[in-house]
This record gives C-alpha cells, sequence and structure tokens, in this order.
C-alpha cells in the first residue's frame, strides 16, 4: 500500500519584481520529481548541503506550496483534504529540538495545541492521551510544566516527537533528527524512534547528511543532488553497490575509522549556479566519467534492476 505519493513534484522560489529593470530569475530548489512510500517504509533522503532536503520535506508536510505537482496521503490530495486532515496524516520533527519548540509555552502547552486544533479534545481526555504520549517517548509527566530551555538537546528531540505523535499521524518526516544531538543521544533517539515506528505503525522519511545513519534505518535511500533525484534504490544497493558517480562520491566523503582523511575532489566542487544552472546533468562539472552527451542532455531515471534506478548516461558498474 502506498502511504505517499508526490507526482512531478518542484519548487521555484521567485523574488519580488523590482521597481525598475527585468525581474531577477527564480531559483529552481526543487526540479520535477516523482516519489512513492509504501506503508511502514523508512526512505531516506540524502545528498549535500543545498541540494533540496528540508524543501521536499517542507513541501510534503504543507509548509511550503509546490510549484508544480501533486502530493497524496492515502490517496487524498494536499490542498484537496486540507491541512487539518492533512496534519492528521503527516508530521514534522525539526532539526533543532530545541528551536523548533515555543520558547513561551510550556510543554503542556506544546502537546495540547495540536489534541485541540486537530481533535477538539476536551481537557480530560487530553491528560490521558498526554499521559500515553510521554510514556511512549520515556519522558516522566512532571516535566509538563516546564518550559524547552530547561531540558538537555535530546530530551527537546523526544519532546518534538512527541508533539509530532500527538497529532496521531501514519508519517513523519524526520529532518535531520539527530545531528544536533552527541553520539550516545543519537543512538538512544535513533532506537526510540525505531520502537515508534513497530508500535504505532508508523511511515518515515528519513532526512540526513549522515550515511552511516541513513544506510542503517532506511530501506529504501533517495539520492538528491541539484534539486533532482539521481538515484533510488534500495539501501544496501546504493552504498554497496551505487549507479551514479554522485553517490559514489558521497560514500567515499563520509569519515570511516582507520581510513585516512583525503579530499575526494581536487577542483569544481561546489554545486551549479542555481541563477545559472548548466545544461545537460549538473553533476557533469565534477563528475570524472562525464561527456559531451553529459554536458548537453539531462540523463533520465533508468532502471539498472534490483529496484536501483540512476539518472546517468555512464552508471558505474558493480
Amino acid at each position: 500500500m502506498i502511504a505517499l505519493r508526490a507526482t512531478d513534484l518542484s519548487k521555484t522560489f521567485t523574488p519580488p519584481k523590482p521597481l525598475f529593470g527585468a525581474a531577477p530569475p527564480g531559483v529552481r530548489a526543487v526540479r520535477p520529481m516523482t516519489l512513492e512510500v509504501a506503508q511502514g517504509e523508512t526512505l531516506g533522503i540524502v545528498g549535500e548541503s543545498g541540494c533540496g532536503k528540508s524543501t521536499l520535506a517542507r513541501m510534503l508536510v504543507g509548509l511550503l506550496p509546490p510549484s508544480t505537482g501533486e502530493i497524496e496521503i492515502a490517496g487524498e490530495k494536499l490542498g484537496v483534504a486540507g491541512p487539518a486532515v492533512f496534519g492528521k496524516r503527516i508530521q514534522y520533527v525539526f532539526q533543532d529540538p530545541i528551536s523548533s519548540l515555543n520558547p513561551r509555552k510550556t510543554i503542556r502547552d506544546i502537546l495540547e495545541t495540536p489534541l485541540k486544533r486537530l481533535y477538539g479534545m476536551g481537557r480530560e481526555e487530553r491528560r490521558k492521551r498526554i499521559a500515553e504520549i510521554l510514556a511512549s517517548v520515556n519522558l516522566r509527566e512532571s516535566f509538563l510544566d516546564r518550559y524547552p530551555h530547561e531540558f538537555s538537546g535530546g530530551q527537546a528531540q523526544r519532546i518534538g516527537i512527541a508533539r509530532a505523535l500527538a497529532a496521531s499521524p501514519r508519517i513523519i518526516v524526520l529532518d535531520e533528527p539527530v545531528s544536533a544531538l552527541d553520539v550516545s543521544v543519537q543512538a538512544q533517539v535513533l532506537n526510540l524512534l525505531a520502537d515508534l515506528k513497530t508500535e504505532f505503525g508508523l511511515t518515515y522519511l528519513f532526512i540526513s547528511h549522515d550515511l552511516a545513519v541513513v544506510e542503517a534505518v532506511s530501506d529504501r535511500v533517495v539520492v538528491l543532488y541539484f534539486g533532482a533525484v539521481v538515484e533510488i534504490g534500495p539501501a544496501e544497493r546504493i552504498f554497496s553497490a551505487p549507479k551514479h558517480p554522485y553517490t559514489r562520491l558521497l560514500a567515499d566523503s563520509a569519515p570511516v575509522v582507520g581510513r585516512t582523511l583525503t579530499a575526494p575532489e581536487q577542483k569544481g566542487t561546489e554545486l551549479p549556479d542555481p541563477l545559472n544552472p548548466p545544461p545537460g546533468c549538473a553533476f557533469a562539472g565534477r563528475c570524472p566519467r562525464a561527456t559531451d552527451l553529459c554536458r548537453s542532455e539531462d540523463p533520465a531515471l533508468t532502471d539498472h534492476g534490483d529496484h536501483q534506478l540512476a539518472a546517468c548516461h555512464h552508471p558505474l558498474e558493480d
């Protein structure tokens, strides 16, 4: 069963037109892409800074309107179903656990908001539901009358997860959920997320730049570059036998204990100019396998077997 489907989804940020002169070009943060996520799946989304990961996530939960395309959750389209209905189906866990919580609100106020707005629960019903949620994320009820600044990063992230669970969603988008935490706390939060997925039958979209974490928690992985999907497939295949040179570059760039840190690229390591995108494959300027075909024609996603697709004219061999 398909939990989430995004069809031809894209986002272009258009700057305001100046009083004089021509309007500046828009920035295509996400180029048209189509994704499907199965019920109960964890889909990892990776790519370097500026590739469009967070913009995609914000469109999927309705925080940003897409420029083109459609988003469906359980057969209902965003915009047609309305934000309240979508809020019951999909929720967001932010990267920075402290700043994502309202500093003027107590934890009780933060957790009660979705229960009031989405479900109209009364006081006693809210109290019972909050007690259940806190037990699920291993937090004490004595925390409810405290404020976000009184908690550690790991505790604050558990509160953020509890806030998402309060809406009883089927899908949770996790945007770098452990990147701001200490390594030992990261493991605790990841184990918690795994337990919650089993307990509540959740579907995850897990965004991260930490490839080891993504490989460990994901069933499939989407690799983004310059706002487009360049490879998608099972997690074990993506990292052990990548088809796109950019995926190989990401894997080689990840620090590994015992391996000397060396620069994987010598020049041309920056993303292309978003105001003046190059023709053809956006990765051609950094790719050692690039040819004239790559610089003139944008490759389409092609099936390479084992449910692995890559957008490359000259894919890597196993």
